[in-house]
């Protein structure tokens, strides 16, 4: 009769998962999509304001010299049969083939192909080349994918340092958030740290869009609408990264899904996407195609007098750094063991299937589950999350716990776990070793918007959001996540035992920790 009335009342919560429209509100304890207003600051910093406009945004590009901009590549004279492309770091098979164009059984492989995971960098795959007679982007590769993330090579970055030095206007910037003013480098941080985006990146950003890292603004440069996205409801220079960001992730993990294979400029126009590209480059194609007509685009791509070149002379050559950290996705990568996240003999259930891991853009990374209660929507909960495997906490507030599994207190390297809706009252404390199955805090609504008390749980490696479903899924004391027909659908397997996601709590998203497991 008990476990009847547990059920009567789990069917009971209702929506009981992260906010579908706006996913960045679910993820960040301390935004607000619209402007409020601040109390008076004690050490105000003049402002001008200004209206951008497009042809503002082309004059932010440094001085072009003699080079040529890269164009795009046309259709070849004498096309070949064949394409020989050597794997990259997290390429599968079905990616590459939404790359080329072909059918997955189309593409010969010189070695074997892992059963589950990502293709070793380096394997040779033999590809029909059906793109010989299609217009698209230059094969030059911009930027490592460990330049575009928040991974190792941002471990020794010193973000205000930098700021610091450079001495412009973001140095001395300070804007107004929910939880107090927040300094230019501070940021830059919150951001890099929540969205894995490379700090690197998104200072060579704003001093590209704005000037402000190294000078004064550039002239028509609005300081309500920092980055020129004209999204009233995204004022100042946090929420336009936001919006930059988005763009980012939506080249980087659109690419690396295969979902994206062109680009789409601000004019409507397309172009198809070189097959081997990288997901780092593909990342900033998209973020100048969105803004920029196909003409512009060419000279923000161009290696020798656009972003880049800004770029390498801010910090230098990003492929030497590339080279230290090698491959983000190193060969046979595997998950380690990892458990349910929540107490034996408790009764769950799976209110998310895979759905983005912190921006609507972002990999397919997350899982989210609510514990049975008998109440509905954002209510206390005495339910404890706890740790999947051991490790280090290394961030632990506004509503999220972050989980450190090779201990070197770095969030940029090796497998991480973040746990997002953790509640304020018996958080764990930052710095704590723990083991698997140790208490971490109660599920809540507090970390941004939510429908609802649960559980938001993702995987980061290097730096990088792993997808929750194939081809290295997500796989919780034997429960395997899948994919279903839509974000935020699908499943948890273990053998013949099926658990359905669902936000309204079913009978079919139930799950039980058992003491073995």
């Amino acid at each position: 009769m008990r476990k009847v009335l547990i059920l009567f009342l789990l069917t009971n919560l209702l929506l009981t998962s992260c906010g579908s429209t706006e996913l960045w509100g679910s993820y960040d304890a301390y935004l607000t999509p619209t402007a409020t207003r601040p109390p008076a600051d004690p050490d105000p910093v003049a402002t001008q304001t200004v209206t951008p406009t497009a042809e503002a945004a082309a004059t932010l590009t440094p001085t072009r010299t003699s080079s040529p901009a890269a164009s795009p590549t046309g259709p070849t004279a004498s096309p070949r049969p064949t394409f020989l492309y050597a794997a990259q770091s997290g390429d599968s098979l079905e990616a590459v083939a939404l790359h080329f164009g072909v059918q997955v059984d189309e593409i010969s492989l010189n070695g074997s192909t892992p059963a589950i995971g990502y293709l070793n960098p380096g394997t040779l795959l033999e590809i029909p080349n059906r793109l010989a007679d299609t217009t698209m982007t230059p094969s030059v590769q911009l930027l490592p994918d460990s330049e575009l993330l928040f991974s190792p090579s941002s471990v020794a970055f010193d973000i205000e340092g930098y700021i610091n030095d450079a001495g412009g206007k973001l140095s001395t910037f300070r804007e107004w958030m929910t939880f107090g003013w927040v300094t230019g480098a501070q940021g830059v941080e919150r951001m890099a740290y929540g969205s894995s985006i490379s700090p690197r990146l998104l200072l060579a950003m704003i001093q590209y869009y704005t000037g402000w890292v190294e000078g004064q603004p550039f002239p028509q440069v609005d300081e309500t609408l920092v980055l020129g996205y004209q999204a009233p409801l995204y004022p100042g220079l946090y929420q336009q990264m936001r919006l930059a960001v988005r763009d980012l992730e939506a080249g980087y993990y659109g690419w690396r899904a295969g979902t994206l294979t062109e680009l789409t400029f601000q004019d409507g126009t397309k172009l198809r996407i070189a097959p081997d590209q990288n997901a780092g480059t593909v990342a900033l194609y998209n973020l100048f195609a969105r803004r920029l007509n196909q003409a512009e685009w060419q000279e923000a791509i161009d290696a020798n007098t656009g972003f880049m070149a800004l770029y390498r002379r801010m910090f230098d050559d990003p492929w030497e750094r590339g080279r230290q950290v090698g491959p983000l996705f190193p060969v046979n990568l595997i998950q380690p063991n990892f458990t349910l996240p929540f107490e034996p003999n408790t009764l769950w259930s799976l209110t998310g299937g895979p759905h983005p891991a912190w921006e609507q853009e972002s990999a397919l990374a997350a899982l989210d589950f609510a514990p049975a209660m008998s109440d509905s929507g954002c209510v206390e909960s005495n339910a404890w999350v706890v740790a999947i495997a051991p490790g280090q906490i290394v961030r632990s507030e506004g509503g999220y716990v972050v989980l450190d599994l090779d201990g070197d207190g770095f969030e940029q390297t090796g497998w991480v776990v973040l746990y997002m809706h953790i509640a304020t009252k018996d958080r764990i404390p930052n710095g704590t070793w723990v083991d698997a199955g140790d208490r971490l805090g109660h599920p809540s609504c507090e970390g941004g918007t939510a429908t609802g008390t649960h559980l938001h749980l993702a995987r980061k490696y290097n730096g990088e959001w792993v997808p929750a479903g194939d081809p290295l899924p997500f796989v919780l004391s034997g429960w395997t996540a899948h994919y279903g027909d839509a974000p935020y659908r699908g499943t948890l397997t273990k053998g013949d035992q099926i658990v359905s996601a669902s936000q309204s709590a079913t009978h079919e998203s139930n799950i039980i920790r058992s003491p073995d497991e």
